[in-house]
C-alpha cells in the first residue's frame, strides 16, 4: 500500500510540473524533452495512475465483508462462490472506471487528466468496448452464481448496482455531475454489495439484520454501513484536486458546492461515523467484541484527515487524498473481516 501511495505522490509531483501546459501531452513531447529512461518512467507512472491498482480493493472489500458476516453467523463459507463474486466485482469496477473515462472525455472534464485512459490511448472507442467486455464478463460471473444456486436474488442486486453506476456517470443522467455520486456510491458498495455477498453465501435474509434495520441485533447492517461510508470517502476525496476542471465542465461535485475547506472539515465527521457505528453495534450486540480491533484503523483515519485539512486548497498536494482514503477503507474493511472471522473461532 505504501509503495502505491508513493507512486501517487510521484505522479502528483509530475502533474505539478505540467501546469504551465494544461493540454493533453502529445507522445512526441516525451520523446523530444526526455531521455528514454525518463520518458519510460513517466509513462509507467501515467499508466499506473490510469489503471489505479489500489482502487480494486474497493471492489473486493464488500464481497469479503458480506461473506465474513455469513461465516460468523452460520459457519458457512463457499470458496467457489466467493472467488467468482470477487472476480466479477473487479471486472464490474473495471467497467465503471473505463466507461467513466469515456463519458468524461465527452464532456471535456478530463482535458487536464493526463492519466485518463482515453487521453493515453487516444482511442475512445477502444476504451468503450473494453469497458463493455469487462461489464459482460462480470455479469456472466454473477449469472454463474445464480445458475448454481437456482436463485436470481444476487443477480438482481448486482444489476441494481450496475444501474446506479451508469446513473452516476452515463448520459443523459450524469447524476455525479449534480453532486449525487456519493449517495449512489454508498448504496452500491454498502447495502447492495455487502447484502448480495451475504446472500450469495447463505441464500436467506436475517429478519433483525436487514428487514428490521431499526434493530441492530445482527452484524449485516452495521457492516454494510461501515463499508458504504468508507467507500464513499474514497469518491469524496477524489474531488479536492479537480475543482477548477469540475467548475469549467459544469460538474457540481460536493466539493464544488461546499468548498474545499468545508469539505475537508467533513472528513473527521465521516471517519468518526464509521467508528461510532462499530461502537453502537458492539453495545447493541450486533457486532462481536472482537470488532474492537477496528480501532486499529484510527491511525489511517487521522493521517487522511490531517493531510486533507492541511492541503485541501492545494491541488498538487491533495491529489493523493483518495489513496489515503483507500488506506482507511482497506484497514477498516480488513479488520472488520478479521473481527467477524475471529468471533466464529472463539
Amino acid at each position: 500500500m505504501s509503495y502505491r501511495l508513493k507512486l501517487s505522490l510521484n505522479f502528483s509531483e509530475f502533474m505539478t510540473t505540467r501546469t504551465a501546459n494544461p493540454d493533453p501531452i502529445p507522445t512526441h513531447t516525451f520523446e523530444s524533452t526526455m531521455v528514454p529512461a525518463e520518458a519510460a518512467q513517466s509513462s509507467r507512472q501515467l499508466w499506473l495512475a490510469a489503471i489505479k491498482p489500489p482502487m480494486y480493493c474497493v471492489a473486493v472489500m464488500p464481497i469479503g465483508v458480506g461473506s465474513a458476516v455469513a461465516y460468523a453467523e452460520t459457519g458457512q463459507f463457499h470458496w467457489g462462490v466467493f472467488l467468482t463474486f470477487a472476480l466479477s466485482a473487479i471486472m464490474l469496477l473495471v467497467w465503471e472506471n473505463l466507461s467513466n473515462d469515456v463519458f468524461d472525455a465527452e464532456t471535456g472534464i478530463d482535458i487536464n487528466k493526463h492519466h485518463s485512459l482515453v487521453n493515453l490511448t487516444r482511442n475512445r472507442a477502444l476504451i468503450f468496448w473494453l469497458g463493455n467486455a469487462a461489464l459482460l464478463s462480470g455479469i456472466l460471473g454473477i449469472l454463474a452464481i445464480s445458475f448454481w444456486q437456482q436463485d436470481a436474488t444476487v443477480l438482481a442486486m448486482v444489476l441494481s448496482c450496475c444501474v446506479l453506476g451508469y446513473l452516476y456517470q452515463g448520459p443523459p443522467f450524469r447524476l455525479g455531475y449534480q453532486g449525487l455520486g456519493e449517495i449512489l456510491c454508498f448504496l452500491s458498495f454498502g447495502p447492495l454489495a455487502v447484502g448480495a455477498a451475504y446472500y450469495s453465501q447463505v441464500q436467506s435474509w436475517p429478519l433483525s439484520g436487514w428487514l428490521q434495520p431499526w434493530r441492530w441485533q445482527h452484524p449485516l447492517l452495521p457492516a454494510a454501513l461501515v463499508v458504504g461510508v468508507a467507500t464513499t470517502l474514497v469518491l469524496f476525496c477524489s474531488h479536492f484536486h479537480q475543482v477548477e476542471d469540475d467548475l469549467s465542465a459544469g460538474k457540481k461535485s460536493p466539493i464544488v458546492r461546499l468548498g474545499t475547506q468545508t469539505g475537508a472539515a467533513l472528513l473527521p465527521v465521516a471517519c468518526v461515523t464509521v467508528l461510532l457505528t462499530v461502537l453502537i453495534a458492539l453495545a447493541s450486540g450486533a457486532l462481536p467484541l472482537t470488532a474492537l480491533i477496528l480501532l486499529g484503523a484510527v491511525p489511517a483515519a487521522v493521517r487522511l484527515c490531517r493531510h486533507v485539512l492541511s492541503f485541501h486548497d492545494q491541488p498538487a498536494k491533495v491529489s493523493n487524498a483518495k489513496f489515503l482514503a483507500i488506506h482507511f477503507h482497506f484497514w477498516s474493511g480488513l479488520l472488520l473481516i478479521l473481527a467477524l472471522a475471529l468471533s466464529r473461532t472463539f
